[in-house]
């Protein structure tokens, strides 16, 4: 055999996966036919997190402005250094990949996989077709934007997330399709950097599966910033006409249509699986179209293993990780397997919403018993002090237990607040625990606290 594992696709899943390989000395392909880092390195997570920080600091010069007495004029940006600047951050990253790869001794190969057999891979590049072989074969292939039919991306009326992300143009008025994490991303920075902006959800509620009164409140939040946000409505199609075009919706029963510059498509991913050979070796896949794995991320072929956004919800870049990690421990003999009892999640407005564990409506179906604490930014000093103080924490616990169920957290730094979240989630852990643990003053991680105080009636910063 050529190596020891060939990796297709080098997104978060695929090329994590193959520097633990390195790291446990083996030798490794990875094949990627468009760039290293995949989707969330060039074109998702990281690009749109460095323009919603762009889009916040907008915010927070009108804030320092207008609140702080600061004398700042905004007289706009230069669309082209903003572009640059977002580039030169992946530019940055994708090098660190690359060090890395060179460091394990990592090859890699620009150019589109396709499995031929259980042990050998066809690559076709700029330098025509090669075949490889080895003992085991990752499938990371990712997902990319979901399209529907008369709603097709074209790049210049109507755009993907990939459209979006690479700044083409302020539109005057973006209308958004979906009102999930990237609908409501791009909205926020779109709406910053000067766009009218309206969002049109089919379902009767902004985030659609997560906690309902926590999507009630960023929708209020989303609102007050002068996002329109329509729920309940139905897209029939859309009319472009000329440097504009006209969304045709269905609400209550009526037809109506609402008119824009862009149009941006935000309803989803799919797994990519075409053209890659799943189907011709015979992978079981579920009927949804994504592949079936075990714990130890392996297929229904034993020594081909898949990993990331081809096995099914949630489609997240930290869960891709941790599954490249299982897979390449388990090639290289160790004990691994990818059973998480929860994976946190999160939304990167500004507030931001990050959550893990179950949510009040989950905890209504299972009939659990539960009980719940909250605590609001704007008790919180430290949020106060930096004048964000949009959103509160919730803690979901389970009354004859206390144990920790779920943590939802609106607010600042919800990303990296949900930590202490996960670890008391993941542990079984009592609500007494946070509660009675001294956090520091002023931080925003005291709104965790006082929450789960407030789980006992005893916070000290609001009514109980």
């Amino acid at each position: 055999m050529d190596y020891d594992a060939i990796i297709i696709g080098a997104g978060p899943g695929g090329y994590v996966s193959a520097i633990r390989l390195g790291q446990l000395g083996k030798k490794v392909l990875v094949i990627e036919k468009s760039y290293l880092g995949g989707v969330c390195l060039n074109e998702g997570c990281i690009p749109v997190k460095a323009l919603v920080y762009a889009s916040h600091l907008r915010e927070k010069v009108n804030y320092a402005k207008r609140e702080m007495g600061f004398l700042v004029k905004d007289e706009g940006f230069e669309i082209e250094r903003l572009r640059k600047w977002k580039e030169r951050i992946v530019e940055r990253l994708k090098k660190g990949i690359e060090t890395l790869f060179k460091n394990y001794g990592i090859e890699w190969i620009m150019g589109e996989g396709k499995l031929i057999d259980k042990n050998s891979v066809e690559v076709i590049s700029h330098d025509g077709r090669r075949v490889f072989t080895s003992n085991f074969i990752i499938i990371a292939t990712g997902s990319r934007p979901l399209s529907l039919k008369g709603f097709e991306p074209d790049g210049e009326l109507i755009w993907a997330s990939t459209h979006a992300v690479s700044l083409p143009k302020i539109p005057s008025k973006l209308l958004i399709l979906g009102a999930g994490a990237i609908g409501l991303e791009f909205a926020y920075i779109y709406k910053n950097l000067g766009s009218e902006v309206e969002i049109y959800e089919i379902m009767p509620q902004i985030l659609p599966g997560t906690d309902r009164e926590m999507a009630e409140e960023l929708r209020k939040v989303m609102e007050r910033k002068g996002i329109k946000i329509i729920l309940n409505s139905k897209a029939l199609g859309v009319e472009k006409k000329g440097n504009s075009l006209d969304l045709v919706l269905e609400r209550d029963g009526r037809v109506e249509r609402v008119s824009g510059e862009i149009l941006l498509l935000a309803v989803g991913r799919t797994p990519v699986l075409n053209r890659i050979g799943v189907e011709e070796i015979g992978i079981k896949t579920h009927e949804k179209g994504y592949i079936i794995t075990d714990a130890q991320m392996r297929t229904s072929i034993p020594n081909i293993f898949a990993i990331g956004d081809v096995t099914g919800p949630p489609l997240l870049a930290h869960r891709a990780s941790k599954q490249g990690i299982v897979a390449a421990e388990v090639i290289a003999g160790l004990d691994s397997k990818f059973e998480p009892r929860v994976i946190p999640n999160v939304v990167y407005t500004e507030p931001q919403y990050a959550s893990v564990g179950i949510s009040e409506e989950e905890a209504k179906d299972r009939g659990i018993k539960y009980s719940v604490g909250k605590f609001p930014f704007i008790a919180n000093g430290k949020a106060v002090s930096s004048g964000e103080t949009s959103g509160f924490v919730k803690i979901i616990g389970e009354i004859n237990t206390n144990k920790i169920l779920g943590i939802h957290i609106l607010g600042p730094e919800a990303s990296s607040l949900i930590g202490e979240g996960l670890i008391s989630v993941e542990s079984d852990m009592n609500i007494h625990k946070i509660a009675e643990s001294i956090h520091p003053h002023p931080s925003l991680s005291e709104a965790i606290m006082e929450a789960c105080e407030n789980y006992f009636k005893k916070a000290i910063h609001i009514l109980n």
